[in-house]
């Protein structure tokens, strides 16, 4: 394929030598003829293990040229200019609109299918708000028609960079339409044992940002379970190489899955004792003693919703902390219907493992001297507290559940807290999830 890329940084560089490397005819585009020049003279313009190697190889066997004057023909586009940050936290997007412009103009000329693959890092709705806009204005045609758009972000980490090109977490596409993500997919055909995930533009979008923040939570996490491990005399690095070593829960998706609250008897408890410990010693650890300030912010959030519909009549499916038990300990279910009595709302509830409970289970004392007054709402099934409610406030799934909300009609709101559906219901009119 012939591929332009805008951008001869540090990931422009990369991707230019690697796509070389596969066979591709590449030629480098950027403003500063410092770069275009060095790449010409088969010299790297950036400091990369290897990277000065594969750019004289490439350089000579005529894959790889560079320019400032503009762009040829090609297949596709990859735009991979820089997004700094300004001084509130946004994004410069000077450079990627400029490039957008020119890219633009080239459209206008062509009468072939040109994609636009966007790999510059850029918050969600840049590629559709404010690239596409753009690039249909200058070229007069329109995305997804006359030409494609991608969003492939890249995950190049500094020194290790073209290893990480061939050998990938994953490759990511978001595509406005088949034949743009087929097109981009192509690129990195030689690239195995790899997944290759196609999705919305927006969602590509957003994974380079989950990831990196995610990376930094990382950091700081370990950060400060290693000060409080040395101020009580732990070896942090043993510990974290035991605590990496469990890929059920610690490292793996498990509790990755946005929703409501965490509760029960274990995560609260825990996480309090650890903070006590830390202000014992004169620790500060703001990442940790933040948590459940966010935990408790998830319930004012799931309030802040059912308020905002005007419902007042709640039907609640689930109130224990987690499907399959009775356990009310520390329920963020019990504290958001605590909140909705007290804010005056008629509430009813159904949940199976509790109604069993408060007749001979582990739980029933609990039920009936710390929460009686939340026991009185108790409704045998489902259809009943259905049948009553404005509002169904989904707390649990499980089969009975899902099945009875997918039957609900227009005139109810559904607010779904765990996510029973992958798309919404037909007949679910009214429905939101808590954050998605």
């Amino acid at each position: 394929m012939k591929i332009n890329i805008y951008g001869m940084g540090y990931v422009g560089c990369v991707s230019a030598a690697c796509l070389a490397q596969d066979g591709h005819e590449v030629t480098g585009i950027d403003v500063d003829p410092v770069k275009v020049n060095l790449i010409n003279r088969k010299k790297s313009p950036i400091i990369e293990p290897g990277l000065a190697e594969l750019i004289r190889k490439v350089v000579a066997s005529g894959n790889l040229k560079a320019s400032s004057n503009g762009a040829g023909p090609a297949d596709v586009s990859i735009v991979c200019v820089g997004t700094p940050s300004n001084r509130n936290g946004s994004l410069q997007l000077e450079y990627i609109k400029r490039v957008a412009e020119q890219i633009g103009g080239c459209l206008k000329k062509m009468a072939s299918y040109h994609v636009v693959n966007i790999r510059s890092t850029v918050l969600p709705g840049t590629v559709e708000d404010v690239i596409i806009p753009i690039l249909e204005e200058r070229s007069q045609k329109r995305a997804g028609k006359d030409f494609g758009v991608c969003m492939n972000p890249e995950f190049l980490r500094e020194g290790t960079s073209i290893k990480d090109y061939y050998h990938p977490p994953f490759t990511v596409i978001g595509q406005i339409d088949k034949k743009s993500g087929d097109a981009v997919g192509k690129l990195y055909g030689t690239i195995e044992n790899t997944a290759v995930l196609k999705t919305a533009i927006r969602v590509a979008e957003m994974v380079k940002y989950t990831c990196n923040t995610f990376h930094a939570l990382k950091v700081t996490f370990a950060n400060e379970i290693g000060n409080i491990c040395k101020a009580v005399g732990v070896d942090s690095h043993e510990l974290m190489d035991i605590f990496c070593q469990d890929t059920k829960l610690n490292i793996s998706s498990y509790y990755l899955k946005p929703g409501f609250a965490f509760g029960g008897s274990c995560l609260p408890k825990d996480l309090r004792a650890v903070l006590y410990k830390a202000k014992m010693l004169d620790l500060d650890l703001p990442l940790l003693d933040a948590i459940l300030k966010s935990n408790a912010h998830q319930i004012d959030t799931a309030y802040d919703l059912i308020k905002d519909t005007g419902k007042r009549a709640i039907g609640v499916l689930g109130l224990s902390f987690k499907p399959g038990t009775d356990d009310l300990r520390e329920s963020p279910m019990v504290e958001l219907v605590e909140k909705l009595i007290g804010k005056g709302y008629q509430v009813h509830i159904y949940d199976h493992e509790v109604s069993l409970a408060k007749l001979f289970g582990s739980n029933k004392r609990y039920i009936e001297q710390m929460i009686p007054h939340i026991s009185t709402l108790l409704k045998p099934s489902i259809e009943e507290v259905v049948s009553d409610a404005e509002l169904v406030l989904v707390g649990k799934s499980n089969q009975d559940i899902q099945q009875a909300v997918a039957k609900t009609n227009g005139s109810r709101v559904v607010l779904d807290l765990v996510r029973l559906f992958s798309t919404r219901p037909e007949k679910v009119v009214h429905y939101e999830g808590i954050c998605w």
